[in-house]
């Protein structure tokens, strides 16, 4: 579902992206050139691909906790409205030596300082990802859904690619949803990996990809379903389920056989890519709704 403005309709409009790891950044990029927009890409340092610069109006680095800077950047160069895209590796926040690409400017002192003292507020991700949305608003640039910009790439309700589910699948798909809406309720991961009914992985801090990884190597023999869903409580403004060819990548090394997504919730990368890589791999990867056309709250139901 498109939010906003419809694409083609951004006129000369600069838009700020605040870019992180994968193609998601490029593919946002692209689609606001496609709508005659203008790009102010700001990369973060370590996660940002480098080949970015050459899909940007304007350019700049910022460490992930920069936020100051950030918005002196997307001001300085006429942004009004910006997004967030692509994807930061927390696990590399906790290894050695990380505090050196964590340090704060003043404003993200500000906006963190609040988490660290404070025993009533914690560091997941709607947390965190909230204080720096609002301190962008103060800032005098708003934060939008990506998908404001590139409704394109939004997921829609059915068979992607690939073979029609069997009935064991079906019901390893309902198993999984239910498991995955209830860890994205807890803010902890959006990726559950399931095969005949029992959780083999539930994504933490590692990621989409190195959960599937580990079911892989938990499984060897293969045949799981894969479920990545939307948080029940979703802020389509940041870390809504993205799906590339990275992705498809890790299901085939785990010899995985079903993803399956939530329809209007997920942004898919890439479409042409993905369904090459998952036709290779002999995935199937399908979309689901509710009964009402609505994006489904806990269980799905086969698409028409």
């Amino acid at each position: 579902m498109a939010h906003g403005r419809a694409a083609g309709s951004l006129a000369g409009e600069t838009i700020g992206i605040l870019a992180g790891w994968g193609r998601y950044p490029a593919a946002v990029a692209e689609a606001v050139r496609r709508a005659g927009g203008r790009t102010a890409v700001l990369a973060i340092r370590g996660h940002a691909d480098a080949d970015l610069a050459a899909l940007a109006d304007v350019h700049g680095t910022v460490n992930v906790a920069e936020i100051g800077h950030a918005i002196a950047f997307f001001r300085r160069h006429g942004v009004v409205r910006a997004t967030m895209a692509g994807k930061i590796h927390k696990a590399k926040l906790f290894a050695p030596g990380a505090w050196r690409s964590v340090l704060p400017d003043w404003t993200g002192l500000k906006t963190f300082w609040p988490h660290v003292v404070s025993r009533r507020r914690d560091n997941r991700d709607d947390s965190l990802l909230g204080a720096i949305a609002s301190a962008f608003d103060s800032g005098g640039v708003r934060i939008c859904p990506a998908t404001e910009f590139a409704p394109e790439l939004l997921a829609s309700g059915g068979v992607f690619v690939g073979r029609p589910l069997s009935p064991t699948e079906e019901e390893d798909v309902a198993f999984g949803w239910q498991l995955a809406k209830e860890l994205g309720r807890l803010d902890i991961g959006q990726t559950v990996v399931v095969r005949r009914r029992a959780p083999l992985a539930l994504e933490a801090i590692e990621g989409t990809d190195e959960c599937i990884r580990r079911a892989g190597r938990l499984c060897p023999s293969g045949g799981m379903v894969v479920v990545k869903v939307a948080k029940p409580q979703q802020d389509l403004r940041f870390d809504m389920p993205t799906i590339g060819v990275g992705t498809l990548e890790s299901l085939a090394a785990a010899r995985a056989r079903v993803l399956a997504i939530e329809a209007g919730r997920t942004i898919l990368i890439d479409h042409d890519r993905l369904a090459d890589a998952a036709t290779a791999a002999g995935i199937t990867v399908a979309s689901f709704f509710d009964a009402a056309g609505r994006p489904a709250a806990d269980r799905p139901s086969r698409a028409a």
